[in-house]
């Protein structure tokens, strides 16, 4: 064996937003490559499946030998507490171990995309303080708001048109200043404050879409002006869009 087989490798592995179909083929031969996949279990799959190992399975089933679940609290949504560090904790010493079972490639599977509002950046930073030497790299996913722009038929930006993609727990004074200047903005994490979310985007004579699960069996898209606010679960993706009269009209 070489010297560069040797070299432990991670590798951040983005599945998109749930729909097996939408797994990139770099992504399926990142998880042929690993010796061992990580999966989020969280506090809402308890004993189940969450939605990253359903999506590895269903598009590579021959991997179920390899994976291994680690825990990711999401009872908590800011800041960095006792649970949250916890998991990042527990999720590189997971990584660790493998290594040291004789692992030469350990692949993380996230929904969505690695490098956007994923753990992995900090599960990577905890398993470079115990392994320095491992080789970390990633593997992008398809984001939840590129899939919400694909299924609503909503172009997320044209021309000279700006994108914004802020999560709802910055604050809605931060979502509220991406309104005033962006030309299309996606909110993330908005499910608590969907009503105040909706309020700030009307009274500003604007609309979208809401989407729930896409990519899934059970998805809904929906028009804004016709969401039930009450209803939204916190991984909700809302797409504010500007009014197109034109074709061409913003190049």
């Amino acid at each position: 064996m070489d010297t560069a087989a040797r070299i432990p490798a991670l590798v951040g592995v983005g599945v998109g937003p749930g729909d097996p179909e939408l797994v990139t083929r770099k992504a399926v031969a990142a998880f042929d490559r690993a010796d061992v996949i990580l999966v989020p279990s969280t506090e809402a799959s308890g004993d189940d499946a969450g939605r990253a190992e359903q999506v590895v399975l269903a598009a590579c089933p021959d991997a179920a030998g390899k994976l291994r679940r680690v825990p990711f609290s999401m009872a908590q949504r800011r800041g960095v507490g006792a649970k949250r560090r916890r998991s990042w904790e527990a999720s590189a010493q997971a990584a660790v171990d493998a290594f040291k079972s004789g692992a030469a490639t350990v692949a993380f599977a996230t929904v969505g995309d690695p490098s956007v509002y994923s753990t992995f950046s900090y599960l990577a930073a905890q398993v470079q303080a115990v392994v320095p030497d491992v080789d970390v790299s990633v593997v992008p996913g398809i984001t939840a708001m590129q899939a919400l722009a694909a299924a609503s038929l909503t172009p997320l930006v044209e021309g000279r048109e700006s994108l914004t993609l802020v999560p709802v727990t910055a604050g809605l004074a931060a979502v509220g200043a991406a309104l005033d200047h962006a030309d299309t903005v996606v909110a993330y994490k908005g499910g608590r404050q969907l009503a105040d979310l909706l309020e700030l985007v009307h009274e500003r004579g604007l609309d979208g879409v809401l989407g729930v699960n896409v990519g899934l069996p059970g998805q809904t898209i929906t028009p804004l002006s016709e969401v039930d606010a009450a209803s939204a679960p916190y991984f909700s993706t809302v797409l504010v869009a500007p009014r197109r009269t034109t074709t061409g009209g913003a190049l």
